[in-house]
């Protein structure tokens, strides 16, 4: 093992608040710094592992638990029979054994790294008095079972948004529960990722403004760490629970942020079937039977079919299983564990070519694009990921009617299955040469569109459609987003002040016409004719900022909320300048509040707070709000950037099911890197954690954290706790 430098003299599980000394010697210790966010120094992955797990349990030990529960197909027994469709998904990926079988193909680092989380996680259950209440179902973790965590991840928005559709799907005249709609995330992950070069900083310098959008689940949260094993790794960041590498983040050299990519990483194949057999399928004139796979879960067991692609998926619309036809899904994510050992690499890169080396030698990320900077001032923008290789010339081809928003292939041809690139890492896959990647001076971002816009001076286009379109139309927030950039010159300061800036693109380009109508009108006809007094909401709207800000000066803009919602519908003319190709970044512009339409839209949204019972100038503080603290933000088709998607309107709820996470502003310098950070419902789920709402409090008040990298910074902190475990 290495020698440490600058290790702390502590006994093994005994806190102290002394400066580092340096010692010589082995072990893990743990560096808690303001806002409990663990420094873990180690000598090697293991020790790191250990040290992250141990730290992780102390804040989240009850959660980790509730998730091996899932992903160990054992919620019918803990929880009970409403469970049992997420039961018979994890049963019957168990029973594949598609983690075991994979765990081949992953590094010697990243599964020490993995042993030692295992071992740091159950050594604090089993120093912990009566962990999560004494509840039974709290076990000891396992290898296995951290690694199916990583399966779950790599798969989420892929085969993990299927699980009803998968478990559900019976042959014609089989009897079973009925069929549930196709079941994806409640809020599809989303993010924000700006990456500045040096002509875009007053000091010459790169910077990272990473803003992820996820579930505030429990299960689905970030938590904030740094892990250093000197001269071999030294990242700082946050990663997904359970997972034990930091997903977004800086190093001493770079910074990186990811954002949900529009790149399709599954296909559906419509399959042929024989005439009077159901579970037989015909491909190019030969029949082929499906596999019949038996799963049982607490006294349940049922027939799920499969063919060597993937499961036999059903809903009631699209993908119904009849006589003559079935669908398979195929994920490109299936068996990926190489996702640990891509984020170790990414940590480990020094440079933007350094970065764009890791991802093509990978190519493991599973749904993401990556947005970075590096300390000369180079931006970079990549889709490299996993993606599957379907060509358009394929999908004009191949592709079926099927209209859900996917891929869906002929299957009764077998040259309608994917191809594959020389250099895709795994068969299957486009190679990175044909997946787009871009490298800047000025900026690179991206807003949950597709590649094309990345930096509108330098438009992105050639890629497969299948990664995302061209030329077509881009989201509010996306708008908002390159509005933000502009050809301003950022600092640290600015950069962070833009963050919270709570801008709202669709205010901005209308609330003046909007109340300038409805001043004009008292009364405006709502969708079935009748007259609705608008007087109140239109004194609310004309006192608003048109800003996602809390305080009295939000009302009404939930009102403004739930009115943009309706102008969506169909017969709405909404702008007033309609989209140019030519101008993608400043059109559509103009809300058109001549528009019958949009006056019936300002109408019904009137009536429905009344039928809700909601004041029209109800203040964003009464609706967004994590444990009684009032949360600024907006969501994105409001054009909004700093993403909160609150419940309603118009019916509220003080419940945030999704929207800014980890948020993290980084100056990579030659001199280290500066960073700021908001992990907005802290580091802890645990209602009685000092931990779980100390930085929604600072959120409020749009107050960050200063991050703390180097050993002089970590010493130097004022509520530094120290932990060693040998």
């Amino acid at each position: 093992m290495r020698r440490f430098m600058a290790l702390l003299l502590v006994s093994a599980g005994v806190l102290a608040t002394c400066p580092p000394v340096a010692v010589a010697g082995s072990g893990t210790v743990i560096r808690r710094t303001s806002y409990g966010i663990p420094h873990v120094l180690a000598a090697d992955y293991r020790g790191v592992g250990q040290g992250l797990g141990y730290a992780f349990a102390e804040d989240n030990a009850c959660v980790m638990a509730d998730i091996v529960v899932t992903l160990s197909a054992e919620r019918s027994r803990w929880f009970g029979p409403d469970n049992l469709a997420s039961d018979l998904y994890y049963q019957r990926v168990n029973q594949s054994t598609v983690v075991e079988r994979h765990l081949a193909g992953v590094s010697k680092q990243a599964r020490d790294l993995v042993r030692g989380y295992v071992a740091g996680f159950n050594r604090y259950l089993a120093q912990a008095a009566q962990p999560c209440g004494g509840a039974k179902w709290v076990r000891p973790i396992t290898e296995i079972d951290v690694w199916r965590r990583v399966h779950q991840v790599a798969g989420l928005t892929g085969s993990e948004g299927f699980q009803d559709a998968i478990v559900s799907a019976q042959p014609p005249g089989v009897p079973t529960p009925a069929a549930a709609p196709v079941s994806r995330p409640e809020q599809r992950p989303g993010s924000n990722g700006i990456a500045l070069g040096r002509q875009a900083t007053a000091a010459g310098t790169g910077m990272v403004l990473g803003n992820p959008h996820f579930d505030w689940d429990d299960s689905w949260r970030f938590y904030q760490h740094h892990l250093t094993i000197p001269g071999e790794l030294n990242v700082s960041g946050a990663g997904l629970f359970g997972v034990p590498v930091v997903n977004i983040g800086h190093n001493d050299r770079l910074g990186w942020t990811h954002t949900a990519s529009e790149a399709q990483t599954m296909t559906l194949s419509k399959l042929t079937l024989v005439p009077g057999d159901p579970t037989s399928y015909v491909v190019d004139g030969e029949t082929h039977r499906m596999i019949a796979e038996q799963v049982t879960v607490s006294g349940t067991t049922r027939t799920l079919y499969r063919t060597p692609d993937g499961p036999v998926v059903e809903d009631t619309r699209a993908l119904q299983w009849t006589d003559t036809t079935a669908y398979v899904l195929r994920d490109a994510n299936h068996g990926n564990l190489r996702v640990i050992d891509q984020w170790l690499a990414i940590a480990r890169a020094r440079s933007v070519p350094d970065l764009h080396k890791a991802l093509v030698r990978h190519q493991a990320l599973p749904w993401v694009n990556t947005i970075a900077s590096d300390a000369t001032g180079t931006a970079y923008y990549s889709d490299v990921q996993v993606v599957p290789h379907v060509t358009d010339d394929q999908r004009a081809r191949c592709g079926t009617a099927a209209d859900i928003g996917l891929v869906v292939l002929d299957g009764s041809r077998a040259d309608c299955g994917w191809g594959t690139d020389s250099d895709a890492v795994t068969p299957g896959r486009f190679g990175p040469s044909r997946l787009p990647s871009l490298v800047r001076h000025d900026h690179v971002s991206n807003m949950n569109d597709s590649p094309w816009l990345a930096n509108p001076a330098a438009p992105l286009t050639g890629y497969p459609s299948i990664v995302g379109d061209v030329g077509t139309e881009r989201s509010a927030r996306t708008r908002m987003g390159l509005d933000m950039i502009g050809s301003n010159t950022f600092t640290l300061s600015t950069l962070e002040a833009t963050m919270f800036g709570n801008r709202n693109l669709t205010a901005e380009q209308g609330r003046a016409a909007v109340v300038a109508m409805c001043q004009a009108n008292q009364t405006l006809p709502a969708s079935d004719g009748s007259p609705v007094d608008v007087r109140a909401a239109c004194s609310a709207l004309a006192a608003w900022p048109g800003t996602g800000d809390t305080g009295e000066g939000s009302r009404g803009a939930y009102f403004w909320r739930s009115f943009i919602v309706l102008t969506g519908r169909p017969g709405t003319k909404l702008w007033q300048v309609p989209f140019d190709r030519a101008d993608p970044v400043h059109t559509p512009r103009g809300i058109n509040a001549g528009d019958p339409g949009v006056q019936r839209a300002f109408a019904d949204a009137v009536r429905a707070f009344a039928t809700a019972g909601v004041a029209v100038d109800v203040p964003l503080d009464a609706v967004q709000q994590y444990e009684g603290i009032p949360i600024h933000g907006c969501r994105g088709p409001e054009g909004c950037f700093n993403v909160i998607s609150a419940q309603g309107p118009p019916r509220p709820s003080s419940k945030i099911p999704h929207g800014s996470s980890f948020v993290m502003a980084v100056e990579l310098t030659k001199n280290g890197p500066r960073m700021s950070s908001m992990l907005i419902y802290g580091q802890s789920a645990d209602p009685a954690s000092p931990h779980h709402t100390d930085q929604a409090r600072l959120y409020a008040k749009k107050q960050w954290v200063k991050g703390e990298f180097t050993e002089r910074e970590i010493a130097h902190n004022p509520d530094l706790t120290v932990r060693r475990l040998r």
